[in-house]
């Protein structure tokens, strides 16, 4: 059985080779990350479905669940633990049709019509920005002022931020509500993942509260 905890997720780099996708992931489990989410927009089926049974594998040994970015039929031929969906993505309703019932499903939020529209629709999880400014996702829109508290408290699942979250910026997410934070950059591109995770945990873990679901 997996638990859902949100803290740390790891939204993987785009088309970094698989030998060194998994050396950096199993760093960054080392170091506290609860969940990754494989996300590959540039790859052909093949290649990201080869990624994927590759990066279940390595998981399935750390009981830390997989989510596959948009990708519906890679998700289920890994057999991983959920999909994370977009606003331009198949309807989320559709979406709980086609999946596992046990299936995390994900979806991204950018106001809190978006945010309300999936609690109300049955995702597991909103993920929520871009709280900062990044440079990962070139069509990400900054978040307005105020939004993500918005959410918070107005949604019942939990939320996760995103977008441009580094070390140094993540103190301004305290007290905003959050189940967690999803990371890009700052953990595929660092010198050392497992240290950088690891002050992502004792940053998060002094300022929001844990939430921890069994699957």
């Amino acid at each position: 059985m997996l638990n859902l905890n949100m803290t740390l997720n790891l939204v993987t780099e785009e088309s970094v080779p698989v030998d060194s996708l998994l050396t950096i992931v199993e760093q960054a489990i080392k170091g506290g990350v609860t969940i990754v989410q494989l996300r590959e927009k540039n790859s052909s089926g093949k290649e990201f479905y080869e990624k994927a049974k590759a990066l279940k594998e390595l998981l399935d040994a750390y009981n830390v669940p997989l989510i596959i970015n948009d990708r519906i039929d890679i998700a289920i031929a890994v057999n991983a633990a959920g999909v994370h969906v977009g606003q331009s993505d198949l309807p989320l309703a559709i979406v709980k049709e086609i999946v596992p019932s046990s299936f995390i499903v994900g979806v991204s939020a950018g106001t809190l019509e978006e945010a309300m529209n999936a609690e109300r629709d049955g995702a597991t999880y909103i993920g929520v920005g871009s709280v900062f400014p990044t440079g990962t996702k070139g069509d990400a829109k900054l978040l307005p002022h105020g939004v993500l508290e918005e959410i918070t408290r107005t949604v019942s699942i939990p939320v996760v931020a995103i977008g441009g979250i580094t070390l140094e910026n993540i103190d301004t997410l305290q007290y905003k509500g959050i189940a967690g934070v999803a990371v890009v950059s700052a953990i595929m591109k660092a010198n050392n993942p497992s240290f950088v995770a690891q002050k992502f945990i004792e940053k998060l873990n002094s300022s929001i509260k844990e939430e921890v679901l069994e699957l």
